[in-house]
């Protein structure tokens, strides 16, 4: 379906912005990844921000958002629990890709009084201290924008397996534009762009959030598995619909 053959007059706004999801995932198929940025760049102009995690695989997709624009708002969630690798990990990445715009967002003092004063919230209410330090905090911080990329994939975990290109979430669009890459191709870019590794890969991390609810990944296991080990919690919440201190608290 074309984007201008859609008459969002009389439709309801979530639906509309369901319908301009689906008419992008439609024009999306089919290209790389690139192409899929530089579509969501003309199409969304200055209401696009990319919102990473700077964790194991995010070096890709900041390469290919530098390959096209340096200035573009990249939003990075500073939780004040991320393992210090991170914090140096993307200090260098940003300086290598020079990029000019990155934002790093912490929660809000105030909120972190009233519901984590101790900062031992994660080992009671790990969906609590997810809401409170990322869902909460990304909420606001993409309040100014229509769209945002991700560097989700369809193969990391099941709750991923149909993931779309574009997908709309509340008043929000998401961009995946590396729905479809495998764990081969991640590498195979990064190699091919000599790209630094975060340094915890190496050390079994595959995916890497916040240090209590971060673990090794054992061979065999999805990629997602390490993240709070033993819960039938696969996913922080920033992917679960962003509705800011009424979201529940994955990765980005």
């Amino acid at each position: 379906m074309a984007l201008d053959a859609l008459d969002i007059s009389t439709i309801a706004p979530t639906e509309a912005l369901k319908s301009e999801a689906r008419a992008l995932s439609e024009r999306a198929e089919g290209l790389a990844a690139g192409d899929i940025l530089k579509l969501a760049f003309e199409h969304f102009g200055t209401g696009l921000a990319l919102v990473s995690s700077f964790g194991a695989d995010s070096a890709v997709l900041l390469h290919m958002v530098s390959e096209i624009d340096k200035t573009l708002p990249v939003v990075f969630i500073d939780t004040g629990k991320l393992f210090g690798e991170t914090l140096r990990h993307r200090d260098a990445l940003v300086e290598r890709l020079g990029l000019t715009n990155v934002r790093s967002v912490k929660p809000q003092p105030k909120r972190l009084e009233e519901v984590d004063p101790d900062g031992t919230l994660w080992f009671r209410n790990t969906d609590a201290c997810c809401g409170v330090r990322k869902v909460e905090p990304l909420s606001f911080a993409l309040s100014e924008f229509d769209a945002w990329i991700t560097g989700r994939k369809r193969h990391q975990a099941v709750t991923r397996a149909n993931l779309a290109l574009f997908e709309a979430d509340g008043e929000k669009i998401k961009v995946n534009p590396l729905a479809g890459w495998t764990s081969r191709d991640v590498e195979a870019y990064r190699l091919a762009h000599d790209l630094p590794a975060h340094p915890l890969v190496a050390e079994g991390y595959k995916s890497i959030g916040c240090m209590p609810c971060t673990d090794r990944v054992a061979d065999g296991e999805d990629e997602r598995a390490g993240r709070w080990r033993g819960q039938a919690k696969t996913e922080c919440g920033i992917h679960l619909g962003l509705a800011g201190r009424e979201a529940n608290g994955s990765g980005i």
